[in-house]
């Protein structure tokens, strides 16, 4: 059989820690690791384990299960309890082919399980599987930590500096009669601009923030919240012209959801169906229970509503409808996704109940809660 080549050289070599009590298995592993290029740190025990890898955090451990003082399934789970090493992949080795034995092993945090005696080929396998697996999780946590990083910058650099803008912008807007046409209409494009990349930029880390959302599930009142959710967006609505009607039960409509994710939910139905509807036009936020439990909200408006290609991508992320806002304001095309993505967290669901032509009609569907004692512990 020939024998496998040896791994490409590179500046900084892949340390292997074998904590195996048999110094002919160090020998022989480690002779082999160490001709496939590898760093070999030994460990006779679990103590003195410890004591290498305080010195420095291998790569990846090879672990014997069966060792006098303590076994590597101890070994092991105070690696994985230790939030220094408890990423390090481990690989047990042992002569014990128990399928509970290797049930345990996977149990207490290990990556895979090698039978002595092992076949060299198949070890250098799964030592390759297993850091290449690391190095792309390492990769992935690198990009997220970036990705935190870009989302501080936007979320107070970039907004404070745009929010600043438009302050500016707003300030100009109302001297432009002083101004020339010409003048007039670039800080007019200016303010719009900017209205445009404020709203962008709001939906943008809505969507991430959603993404990441730990929600915490209680017991709410739907009633209550779609009351509230009206409340919030009349004035928005009289603006244009538009009848916000909110049609809720008296009594309360208890449903399992988390307060934070619910608004949203609420407030991105609301703002869409005020988007799209024009001047004149209605738009009504109802709320009942369901006879089978849990509640169901909808956002009803008379604007174009949704066409049947819109339908194939209206949860998409970014996707374009085929409908435009009424007056001109932007559109990120984020609004239905993160509505979508913070039902499904909550365990609920969201459908699209109306025809083309009838406007949009969208519903939330939510899951039941305990009937707390009084309707006041919902609110």
């Amino acid at each position: 059989m020939t024998s496998p080549s040896p791994a490409p050289s590179a500046a900084r070599r892949d340390a292997i820690l074998i904590i195996d009590d048999q110094e002919e298995n160090l020998r022989v592993v480690g002779t082999v690791l160490s001709i496939m290029g590898y760093e070999v740190v030994p460990a006779k025990s679990g103590d003195q384990a410890f004591k290498r890898l305080e010195a420095a955090k291998p790569d990846l451990i090879l672990l014997d299960l069966f060792m006098p003082d303590q076994d590597g399934l101890d070994v092991c789970r105070r690696l994985k309890a230790d939030p220094r090493w408890a990423d390090i992949p481990i690989i047990f080795l042992s002569a014990a082919d128990d399928k509970n034995m290797i049930v345990g092993a996977l149990e207490a945090g290990g990556v895979d399980y090698v039978t002595k005696p092992f076949n060299k080929a198949e070890l250098l396998s799964r030592v390759r599987t297993h850091l290449a697996l690391k190095g792309a999780r390492d990769q992935l946590q690198n990009v997220a930590a970036d990705k935190d990083e870009l989302m501080g910058i936007l979320t107070h650099d970039l907004r404070n500096h745009l929010a600043g803008m438009r302050l500016s912008a707003g300030l100009l807007s109302e001297r432009s009669g002083e101004m020339p046409a010409r003048c007039s209409a670039l800080v007019e494009n200016i303010v719009q601009s900017t209205d445009r990349m404020l709203v962008f930029l709001k939906e943008f880390l809505a969507n991430q923030g959603a993404e990441q959302l730990m929600l915490a599930p209680a017991p709410l009142d739907l009633a209550v919240a779609v009351r509230d959710a009206a409340g919030r967006h009349r004035p928005a609505a009289e603006a244009k012209s538009i009848q916000l009607e909110c049609a809720v039960p008296d009594e309360a409509v208890p449903v399992l959801a988390d307060r934070a994710a619910l608004e949203q939910v609420l407030d991105n139905l609301v703002t869409n169906a005020l988007k799209f509807t024009p001047a004149s036009g209605t738009v009504t936020l109802t709320a009942e229970a369901l006879p089978e439990g849990g509640g169901r909200c909808e956002v009803r408006d008379s604007g174009p509503g949704f066409s049947e290609e819109d339908r194939a991508k209206m949860f998409q992320r970014y996707g374009r409808l085929s409908a435009r806002p009424t007056a001109g304001e932007p559109s990120t095309g984020l609004g239905l996704s993160i509505v979508q993505r913070l039902a499904g967290s909550m365990k609920g669901r969201v459908q699209l109940l109306s025809a083309p032509g009838e406007g949009a009609r969208l519903a939330v569907q939510l899951p039941a809660a305990p009937v707390p004692e009084s309707v006041a512990a919902l609110a």
